[in-house]
């Protein structure tokens, strides 16, 4: 079955039957009545939520939802296989009119299944299917208002949103919080506005006191859990996490102080990707969580590796049509599919007359455009966001670079999830998709379903990259389970000219192109660079910037990660390490057969090639250098087959 990016396709219908009935299940475990439309509340409040597949499955999480008699108040915690993966935390949501976080009394409760598939431009594959038991959860306050509690559940997860069906004034504030075992380990990075600073490891309550981002990743006799956000938009607030040294518990704290509401309300999930490490690296939940592809024609929505000029050439190069004709001949012969021009090639707009309808002439942009398009490369290009925050600088830029025919735009320094700035992406996205123009978002927000709402989107920072210099081998192994789980992230990797500025060595360099996910692959190099390790500029050759499927290979956060993913018929493998030399094993969990592995990892010399032939399932052992790694393709193999380059 196939079905457009982001719509409704038939299940097929054991898998329906299967989840009615593990849904059915799920509701008869409430110790309330078991019709899920009764209005009489139940002797005692409490509520088991489990996934598709029932809780007796020891990898599924399950939810309980519980409302305490004498308060009135509700909480929520998570178990997987009978270990405790959140433990009993505050749930609840007060407005100007009404506090929904205490004095509550339940309603009734409705059950359904979420059964769903959509393809995906980008991201960690391509086909997702969607199966998740949904509970709604009904409550009232003793003088009437109203609000549901709608907890979803899946093999990988579990989320909680509240949705208020009446206005009730703006939002003060959630009384939502997440309680972890306070020995749990914890990694955790400390708030920015642009989601860039470090990601640190501690314990959930020696962690200090401060506020961190909500892509906060810890570990239970449960299993690991991150936790997220998904469908944030401008009608609420971006979410981060407060905590106080000691405990064990992280609040969540809202962007802006109130929240303006104008009717009904349905705020974000809050979710917490759940499993072993495997399945929440691999995890699409928060994607999944969000609401359905808004563009109908996604045939021009490309991924694509792109050639990125700021850290090869920096504001120079941006300013110099000759320098970018040589990018785009570089990456033509490379057959690369985009060269990125970064700040600097519309700094003169201050003295352009936009008023005359000549003025876009005053770009050399357009040569470059056409230039470039006659030799296969398409264009993208770095713009400031105050130059589209309003609605008459949008119409202004936004069709003449479709005009031109650039592909993408990357917009930069938004540096803000309070509700106004939210609120101009709500405005941006539908006009980037107008005007065909792929996207990728600089000093932003994280993703948080954004992707599949809009699958222009193809990448966003929001992450330590590899412009920085206070990175560690820690940080690189860290980042692969924690801010890429919920999304593309452009790192921009490649950047082999920085020596002594990059904690890692060439190889590891080569692996993280595979090791981190992103729908436009930026690549950071110089050509000079490139030329000077002809077997690493062969490999980022063959890379793709879309996959069909990824598993994680090997891996611990802070020390190693090893992944695969798979286009058509090949798996291309990236790995990295923190510490000392070492020799590393490595599973081939690729699926059975008889497979052409091709690595390249560090010698004394350079970047060397390896070569074998391998059984699915086999492990094989890579040298690795203090902060090396590797990069690798494979391939099937039969007599006769003796590279996987193409």
């Amino acid at each position: 079955m196939t079905s457009s990016p982001g719509k409704r396709s038939p299940i097929p219908f054991r898998a329906v039957v299967a989840a009615l009935c593990a849904g059915l299940a799920s509701t008869l475990m409430t110790t309330g009545p078991a019709r899920a439309d009764q209005d009489a509340a139940p002797k005692e409040h409490v509520w088991a939520v489990s996934g598709p597949e029932r809780a007796a499955q020891a990898r599924e999480p399950q939810a309980r939802i519980s409302l305490d008699d004498t308060t009135g108040a509700l909480s929520l915690a998570v178990s997987r296989g009978g270990r405790a993966v959140i433990e009993p935390s505050p749930v609840g949501i007060v407005t100007e009119q009404a506090d929904f976080s205490r004095q509550l009394h339940f309603l009734h409760r409705k059950d359904r299944v979420v059964a769903e598939r959509y393809r995906a431009k980008s991201g960690k594959r391509s086909d997702r299917r969607v199966l998740m038991n949904e509970t709604r959860l009904s409550f009232a306050t003793t003088a009437g208002a109203r609000m549901d509690l709608v907890v979803r559940t899946s093999a990988d997860g579990v989320a909680y949103r509240y949705v208020l069906p009446t206005a009730y004034g703006d939002v003060l504030g959630e009384s939502s919080a997440f309680n972890l075992p306070p020995d749990a380990s914890a990694w955790l990075s400390t708030y920015r506005v642009d989601n860039e600073g470090p990601f640190n490891r501690s314990t959930a309550a020696t962690a200090p006191t401060g506020e961190y981002s909500d892509q906060a990743l810890f570990s239970t006799a449960g299993g690991y859990t991150l936790l997220a956000e998904s469908d944030l938009t401008g009608r609420y607030s971006g979410a981060r996490l407060a905590h106080d040294q000691g405990t064990g518990t992280y609040h969540i704290k809202l962007a802006d102080d109130r929240v303006h509401t104008g009717g009904p309300l349905a705020t974000p999930w809050r979710a917490m990707v759940t499993g072993d490490l495997a399945t929440v690296t691999r995890s699409t939940f928060t994607d999944d969580l969000a609401p359905a592809a808004k563009v109908d024609d996604t045939s021009w929505i490309r991924p694509g590796t792109v050639l990125w000029t700021w850290l090869a050439g920096g504001k120079e190069a941006g300013q110099s049509l000759a320098a970018q004709k040589a990018y785009v001949d570089y990456a033509a012969a490379r057959h690369w599919p985009y060269e990125a021009v970064d700040a600097g090639w519309y700094f003169r707009t201050d003295a352009w007359d936009t008023t005359d309808p000549d003025w876009q002439t005053d770009s050399w942009l357009p040569e470059l455009v056409d230039y470039a398009r006659a030799k296969g490369v398409g264009i993208v290009v770095w713009i400031h966001q105050r130059d589209l925050d309003t609605p008459e600088e949008r119409a202004q830029w936004l069709p003449t670079l479709e005009r031109w025919g650039v592909k993408g735009v990357k917009i930069d320094f938004m540096n803000s999830e309070a509700q106004s700035m939210l609120q101009w992406y709500d405005a941006i996205l539908p006009e980037t998709a107008a005007h065909h123009l792929m996207v990728d978002f600089h000093g932003s927000t994280i993703p948080k379903g954004i992707q599949r709402t809009w699958p222009q989107v193809m990448t966003l920072e929001g992450v330590g990259g590899e412009e920085k210099r206070t990175n560690t081998s820690a940080h690189l192994t860290t980042l692969p389970f924690t801010r890429n789980v919920i999304g593309s992230m452009d790192f921009t990797p490649g950047a082999f000219q920085r020596v002594g500025l990059r904690p890692n060595s060439d190889a590891a360099e080569v692996g993280l192109t595979v090791a981190y996910e992103s729908g436009l692959q930026m690549l950071a190099g110089t050509p000079e660079s490139y030329d000077a390790r002809p077997r690493a500029r062969a490999f980022f050759e063959q890379i793709p910037a879309a996959w069909d499927d990824t598993r994680l290979l090997a891996g611990e956060p802070g020390q190693e990660a090893v992944l695969a993913r798979r286009s058509g018929d090949r798996w291309f493998l990236g790995g990295v390490y923190a510490g000392a030399a070492r020799t590393a094993q490595v599973p081939l969990a690729i699926g059975t057969g008889r497979w052409l592995v091709e690595t390249i990892q560090d010698g004394t010399d350079g970047l060397v090639p390896h070569r074998r032939v391998l059984r699915g399932g086999d492990t094989f052992d890579v040298d690795v250098v203090a902060g090396g790694g590797f990069g690798g393709i494979a391939c099937p193999w039969h007599p006769g087959v003796t590279s996987c380059y193409r």
